[in-house]
């Protein structure tokens, strides 16, 4: 069965100007990709490799009846969030956009106690990474307008550190060109009120996961990403977040994980392909035996750019999995009609 080397807890991903390459189970004091010396065959300023750096954060959070997608990215050239709010019993969705041309702010770089806010003509959105505290909290608030109504949030990850082990990667695109990733699923609390109507999230029944990248992705961005999450049938928490990408060395070092009551396991490089198109089956397999997969979309979201000096595609289908997964003991992890979301991205910039 697959296995990966986990090391010791490393205060940046950045040493003597040089990325290191690999896989922990703690967040880094600092994640500074500016640290990195001569990240490209010639120098350049500081300003122009800042705009080479992409980065964001995702959230995604369901409990039995809702389903949330909450996105914040920095791409430099602009701002972008997106906010999608879907209820399985009623079908009815929340779906919100919002590109700010030239962001002018970076994402924090440590997850110990930052914080960044977002806010444009009707549109709030705060993030508070505050893991010396084992939280991680998020505040959203969307005015509403003749074609959607009123959208606030409130919500925290109750991430302690003592029952909940995230993951932490560095990946190399080129020996000096890498992207840094720290994941985590936890127990959500919190309260959203929705068009007049109040809901409240019970950390019991409702489970978040919670991504923050930051890389100097390819001129020529592609990548798919797979995420699910919820309880199975012997009630365990569990998600998982798997992903192809254009790193190198994805067999000894990848950003796929599988959380089963809190511990996680390390996944195998998969193949996710699409026979029949985004729309239909999305087949996730690896060649471990550790992960076979059915992705199959319900609701297609799709977000699309196309300007001169910039194309962006952001495809993020809903829909539900079905499956197995292995856990770290060989146990397998039956994934039974689970919703989730699906990500494929293609990004030049």
């Amino acid at each position: 069965m697959y296995t990966r080397e986990i090391q010791s807890r490393r205060t940046a991903p950045i040493e003597r100007g040089k990325p290191r390459q690999g896989t922990w189970i703690s967040a880094f004091d600092e994640a500074d990709l500016l640290a990195v010396r001569m990240p490209f065959s010639f120098p350049l300023p500081r300003v122009i490799r800042d705009w080479r750096i992409k980065e964001w954060d995702i959230f995604v959070i369901q409990d039995d009846q809702f389903f949330l997608e909450a996105i914040l990215c920095n791409i430099k050239y602009y701002r972008w969030a997106q906010v999608l709010l879907y209820d399985k019993d009623t079908k009815e969705k929340l779906r919100f956009r919002k590109l700010i041309p030239f962001s002018g702010w970076r994402m924090p770089r440590t997850l110990a106690n930052a914080s960044i806010d977002s806010r444009f003509y009707g549109f709030f959105f705060r993030i508070h990474n505050w893991l010396d505290a084992n939280l991680i909290k998020v505040d959203l608030d969307i005015e509403a307008t003749p074609s959607r109504p009123s959208f606030t949030a409130h919500m925290e990850y109750e991430a302690d550190k003592n029952e909940i082990t995230p993951m932490a990667v560095n990946l190399l695109f080129t020996e000096k060109r890498c992207m840094y990733a720290y994941k985590v699923l936890a127990p959500v609390r919190g309260d959203m009120v929705f068009g007049g109507r109040h809901i409240s999230l019970d950390p019991a029944k409702t489970t978040g996961f919670f991504g923050d990248f930051k890389g100097y992705y390819p001129y020529r961005m592609r990548s798919v990403w797979c995420t699910g999450l919820g309880f199975d049938a012997e009630h365990r928490r569990y998600g998982f977040s798997i992903g192809e990408s254009q790193t190198k060395e994805t067999f000894k070092n990848n950003e796929n994980v599988l959380w089963v009551e809190g511990q996680m396991t390390p996944l195998p490089p998969v193949h996710i392909t699409m026979p029949q198109g985004i729309e239909s089956d999305w087949i996730i397999q690896d060649m471990e035996g550790m992960v076979d997969l059915v992705f199959t979309p319900q609701e297609q979201i799709h977000s699309g750019l196309n300007l001169l000096v910039t194309t962006a595609e952001y495809d993020t289908p809903l829909g539900y999995y079905n499956g197995t997964i292995l856990d770290a003991k060989g146990k397998p992890v039956s994934v039974r009609n689970y919703w989730g979301l699906g990500e494929k991205v293609y990004l030049r910039v």
